[in-house]
């Protein structure tokens, strides 16, 4: 059943996600509770995966979560989402996705790659969005991984949400932990066996909360403008 924005001054969020080892999905649950906790109305997405899954075998990644409905690019399947009900029938988007060399993964990519239609139409001009990741180490790309991703976000004109230090846990030096003023971010460690630490995961929440509030004001600050203004330009104009 595709979904549309909220009605009323209750925002609808995504959190849409791609995560092969586990780390992005624990985040994105985390992400969850920060946006429900503001009263938002919440929906996890998976980004489907690309690889054969003799190929998954070999690199001993873990089933998905099939209780969360993965986007369906060209067709149809058991508990999925069509791309446009993803990104455009909400009114936000929070998107998590481990690093592959400093950027997305390609399975990230296809997605985006994917969105041609909705760029010719402007249908995600004006929609904010937000990013949190995963890395390897410390130096694996915590604000590349985010910032690389920027240009597609550019390029159908969303606003792009940080959540730069508007939380005490990000400059948190008692501990190691992931994150940045891009987002919030965990180390998988070079075998993928580190977990998100409960500062980690606490610092995610924090982005879901501080995400929601931004969204949901912007939700509410366009109802009251003058009908012809209320929605975002048409980017054929």
């Amino acid at each position: 059943m595709a979904s549309k924005a909220a009605s009323g001054n209750k925002a609808r969020i995504h959190i849409i996600y791609y995560s092969m080892y586990g780390h992005i999905a624990k985040l994105a649950k985390s992400v969850l509770k920060g946006v429900e906790a503001s009263g938002a109305e919440a929906r996890l997405i998976q980004v489907p995966e690309t690889l054969p899954k003799e190929v998954l075998a070999k690199m001993h990644a873990p089933e998905k979560d099939s209780s969360v409905p993965t986007i369906a690019i060209g067709g149809g399947g058991e508990n999925t989402i069509s791309l446009e009900d993803a990104l455009v029938n909400c009114d936000g988007i929070l998107f998590g996705y481990p690093t592959r060399f400093g950027g997305m993964p390609a399975q990230v990519k296809a997605i985006w790659d994917a969105t041609g239609g909705l760029w010719m139409k402007g249908a995600l001009v004006g929609k904010p969005i937000s990013v949190f990741v995963s890395t390897s180490t410390q130096g694996g790309g915590q604000e590349t991984t985010v910032l690389t991703g920027l240009t597609n976000f550019i390029h159908h004109g969303m606003l792009i949400v940080p959540i730069g230090y508007s939380s005490p846990l990000s400059g948190n030096m008692d501990a190691i932990h992931g994150g940045s003023a891009y987002g919030a971010g965990t180390f998988a460690g070079s075998d993928g066996s580190r977990q998100p630490t409960e500062l980690e995961l606490n610092i995610a929440e924090h982005q879901g909360s501080h995400f929601t509030q931004i969204a949901t004001a912007l939700k509410i600050g366009r109802a009251a403008l003058p009908p012809k203004d209320a929605n975002p330009p048409d980017a054929k104009q």
